[in-house]
């Protein structure tokens, strides 16, 4: 974390540093949760991150915990320490809505197994954060809560699904959040609000009770992962160490045991895809990525910035978004599937818009063949680590932008260096390593020149994921990490 005097303000200091507060009795449990409510009271009106409270609860979870290290029984790693938890993940006896006016008064039953492990581990929850609905956009905006704006840029998204998240992390309104990512959606807020994002090898950590429209928790998605927010890498392990591991039901069966990684920073191998004429990066994010990498040259990195695994970029498009939208059809409605139908046989319609609908509506066998040309692409992602150790790539082509809420993914455009670009490439980037199932941590890599955040997504072999977050941590002590938004320094 960044040096400067305004890291120095409680609520935006580590967690890690937070925990070792409550573990010296420097502060309680209770006092913490009074800080984050307060900043949130304060800050709510301009940013919209966290759209539901559950106080009363909360300062029972700190008092019981402040009681257990007053006795010197603390429960597990995150104990006193008050989180957040996006809206799209149960919390029992807490609204959660997944951003969807169909479940606006929902309250679970039961935790989703992520929260359970939190709770075991002492951690007390406090808050939802907001999404958009069913957390399908690079934005954070609903029909329920309004919209999340960015920290650094009230005009600006700080992207999504996971954005109240990225934004509730930023301005230090809670010292760690859990989103969901299936197209980017903890990578792409991490990069938007310059903070840090870690989306875990497919299957490590349960999707059981995400709050989706297919089964309201009781399903887990192709694709689809858990993953933590947090001000710094360490932080980020910090959480993903507590909610990784086997689902309930399959918890005696197996147990996770991730290999270390594979070196130290400077031991790795590390390769850097930073621009692709299939999805070309904006001169702003190309500038501070480029910036960030020759800086770790400077520091004695060897990069090697032409190496390139042997699957063809536009795969990403004709597998891997295919992919990703068919892993969310089964909760469309037959009137939506039957629009999407005429859609797909309409040759005038747009690549994206036919590529969705093709997607949603493919049989089992067309999935099946789909998913034999990503196993094939999965084994020349291996190859490709045979030799490097991690990649670096960019999280989206541009930084923050303009609130658009017109349209719906599929049919918006980005105007980026005077070009018109498609709104849907901005899952791109993030795509072309999430449909392969492969680890990626992000953390911010610099600031534009207007002052929007940047960050740099690493990339790893699957279950890896030590040693994208060992090299992310490099990055974060070469160029200072997170910094604290101006409106959040008060």
């Amino acid at each position: 974390m960044s040096s400067d005097p305004q890291s120095q303000i409680l609520g935006v200091r580590s967690a890690r540093e937070l925990l070792g507060m409550l573990k010296s009795r420097e502060i309680s449990s209770v006092e913490l949760l009074e800080h984050f409510v307060e900043r949130n009271n304060a800050l709510h009106p301009k940013i919209n991150a966290i759209v539901t409270l559950d106080i009363e609860r909360a300062v029972a979870s700190a008092k019981a915990s402040d009681q257990r290290r007053l006795d010197d029984k603390a429960v597990g790693e995150l104990d006193g320490l008050p989180m957040t938890i996006k809206d799209a993940i149960a919390v029992a006896g807490v609204r959660s809505t997944g951003g969807a006016v169909e479940l606006e008064h929902h309250v679970p039953e039961r935790d989703a197994e992520v929260v359970t492990k939190v709770r075991d581990a002492g951690a007390v929850i406090f808050g939802k954060t907001n999404l958009p609905r069913w957390s399908g956009d690079v934005q954070a905006f609903n029909e329920i809560f309004g919209t999340t704006n960015n920290p650094w840029n009230l005009d600006c998204g700080p992207g999504g699904s996971s954005g109240g998240a990225s934004a509730a992390v930023a301005c230090g309104l809670t010292s760690l959040d859990i989103g969901t990512d299936i197209g980017g959606s903890v990578r792409l807020p991490a990069h938007f609000a310059g903070v840090c994002g870690h989306k875990p090898s497919f299957g490590v950590v349960s999707q059981i009770g995400y709050i989706d429209h297919v089964s309201y928790g009781l399903s887990e998605a192709d694709v689809n992962v858990f993953g933590p927010l947090a001000r710094t890498v360490d932080d980020l392990e910090l959480l993903f160490d507590v909610i990784s591991g086997p689902r309930d039901n399959a918890g005696t069966g197996w147990k996770l045991r991730l290999p270390d990684a594979r070196g130290t920073a400077r031991e790795l191998r590390v390769a850097a895809w930073l621009d692709d004429p299939d999805c070309p990066v904006s001169e702003a994010v190309l500038g501070v990525l480029d910036t960030a990498v020759a800086a770790m040259e400077s520091d004695g990195i060897s990069i090697d910035r032409a190496a390139r695994p042997a699957v063809p970029f536009s795969d990403v498009r004709e597998v891997g978004l295919p992919l990703i939208s068919a892993a969310v059809s089964p909760g469309r409605t037959e009137e939506e599937l039957a629009a999407l139908q005429e859609v797909a046989a309409d040759s005038s319609a747009s690549p994206t818009m036919r590529m969705r609908a093709q997607s949603s509506t493919m049989s089992h066998r067309e999935w099946l063949l789909l998913t034999e040309k990503r196993d094939t692409n999965r084994l020349l992602w291996a190859d490709f680590f045979a030799d490097f150790d991690v990649l670096l790539a960019p999280v989206a082509f541009v930084p923050a932008f303009e609130h658009q809420h017109d349209g719906i993914l599929y049919t918006r455009t980005l105007t980026v260096d005077g070009t018109i670009r498609p709104y849907a490439d901005l899952i791109v980037w993030t795509s072309q390593f999430g449909y392969v199932y492969l680890p990626s941590t992000v953390v911010p890599a610099g600031w534009t020149n207007d002052g929007r955040p940047v960050g740099i997504q690493v990339v790893g072999p699957y279950l890896s994921d030590r040693t994208t977050l060992e090299f992310a941590k490099y990055i974060e002590s070469l160029l200072g990490g997170y910094r604290v938004p101006p409106i959040a320094a008060g």
